[in-house]
This record gives structure tokens, sequence and C-alpha cells, in this order.
């Protein structure tokens, strides 16, 4: 223990009535393992827990989390007789996504139904169990050499909804190598190209990073250079530059990129095959581990 975080500690103690249960090892379903160079966050016991209660008795598994050809609408197959356990899986889903970005995607897809599951959807949903079935020990790895530098990326997936034919927006935050903040979420309004769905996930990406600077500015990490929110869209990109259109981006030393890199908001708004899957969890950090389950 630091002389900072005792200080803390005894600061706590004058303050309110507490205990000290030691190093964080469980809480709430998530397991924090120290490691020789960071911390690994998983949800190993809770995914344990999830799949005992879910009807999967098979040994199948899937290599993504969503079919890549899934378009699901509210009409899909037949509703269920009883909705309770769908809307019980999927609300733990919600909250596994705490550790599990790779799952964020799907999960926003299914939690769609929650007013009238039917049978299409809940084939989803055991689909997003048997993949997280076969990656039960992914995690996220917190590295204590990262720099405390902040960067984003964001993406759109113009017009994906069949239904009302909303764009889903997905962006994700870096602070140094280590993923922080991610999101995905269906815009509210239709956008009539791909450069304004892909303008819009900027829009909310930026207001992510804002409250991201400001909380880091309050933890005592100061931000004194741009901060980086990537885009793979040029057209959007050009709006983002232009003065006429972005007449209070002073208020943010922000820089709007395109780059040749892997874009990890696709991640949050696309449904990927394997490879790519793959390859973005390798480089968000979403190792496996075999860790202690309480």
């Amino acid at each position: 223990m630091t002389q900072w975080d005792f200080d803390l500690q005894q600061y706590l103690k004058s303050h309110f009535e507490m205990k000290d249960l030691g190093n964080l090892s469980y809480f709430l379903g998530l397991e924090v393992n120290s490691t020789s160079d960071g911390y690994y966050l998983s949800q190993a016991k809770y995914v344990s827990d999830l799949l005992s209660r879910s009807v999967i008795t098979d040994t199948d598994i899937a290599s993504t989390p969503l079919d890549t050809n899934a378009k699901l609408t509210p009409s899909d197959g037949t509703l269920l007789s009883d909705p309770t356990l769908y809307r019980q899986l999927v609300g733990s889903l919600v909250y596994l996504t705490v550790s599990r970005p790779d799952i964020a995607y799907a999960v926003h897809v299914v939690s769609q139904f929650m007013s009238g599951p039917r049978t299409a959807h809940f084939t989803a949903v055991l689909r997003i169990l048997r993949y997280v079935k076969c990656t039960l020990f992914h995690g996220l790895h917190f590295s204590d050499n990262s720099p405390l530098v902040l960067s984003g990326y964001s993406d759109a997936d113009w017009a994906g909804d069949p239904t009302d034919r909303c764009s889903t927006t997905g962006y994700c935050f870096f602070l140094g190598n280590s993923l922080i903040s991610w999101r995905s979420k269906k815009q509210t309004v239709t956008s009539r190209s791909s450069t304004e769905s892909e303008y819009r996930a900027l829009a909310d990406a930026t207001s992510e990073l804002l409250w991201l600077r400001w909380l880091l500015e309050d933890m005592g990490v100061q931000h004194d250079s741009a901060t980086i929110l990537h885009c793979d869209n040029q057209s959007a990109i050009q709006i983002a530059h232009n003065d006429v259109f972005m007449r209070e981006q002073n208020i943010l030393r922000m820089i709007v990129t395109s780059s040749a890199s892997i874009w990890f908001g696709a991640l949050f708004s696309f449904p990927l095959f394997p490879p790519p899957i793959r390859r973005l969890i390798s480089l968000l950090k979403l190792i496996f581990q075999v860790v202690f389950m309480p």
C-alpha cells in the first residue's frame, strides 16, 4: 500500500464507518487479479453461473457472438410463451459487458426486443451464450506501464437496422493501451447518408471524450495536447474540421484523423467474422487467463 492509499483510507475512515477487507479480488461478480504488469478484470464465475441458469445443455460453442448475416426484426419467429428467461439472460449479458466489450454490439441488438421477444431473438441470445462459453476466462488487462494518453475510435453502421434504417454508433477510448470506455447504441434518427451517420457517431464520441477528460483532470491527469479521435469517413472528417459547420470546436483541442490501422469502432457497430474479431480482441487487451473463481 502506498502512502497515498493509506492517507485516503484514513480520510475515509474519519468520515464513514468502514472496514478494511484487504486487496480487492472479487466484488459484485467482478474478479480482479493482480499481475506482475498490471491488473486483470474478468467475470468468469459470473459467466459460469449465467450458463448454469440458461437452457444450454449441449457442448456447442460459437466463434462469434452474432451471425454476420443476422438482421433481426420485431416480427421474426413466433412470440415466446414466457419471456421471463429471455429478459433475465439479456439483463445478465448487459452486466457482462462491463468486462467483455466483444459482446457489446450483440447484446445491444438483442436488448431491443425485451418487450416482445420471439424465438429468433432467443436463438441469438443462445448464440451469445455459446460464444462466452468458449471464451469463459477472457477479460480486460490494465497495464501499470500504460502511458496516460487518451485516444478514441468512432464508427457507424449506416442504415443497419432493417426495421427503421437507423444507424448504430460504436466508439471506444483507450488510456494508453488500456481500454477504459466503449459503447454500442442505435442512433435515434435515420441518417440520409453514411457521412451523416458517421458525423453523429463522432458527436456522441466527442461527448464521451469531454467527460473522460474532465474525469481524468479531477483525478490529477492533465492532457496538455489534443486528443486524437479516429474516424474512417473522410467527409465526416472534413465537416469536423470546417469552422463553418463546427463553430464551437475550439472548446476542445481535438484532432479527427483517418488512419489505415484497424478500426476498433467496427467491433461496436457491426457483426464481424471470426478473424477480425480475434484480431480486435488481441488489440483490445482482452486476454485469456485462468483465475481463481470464488
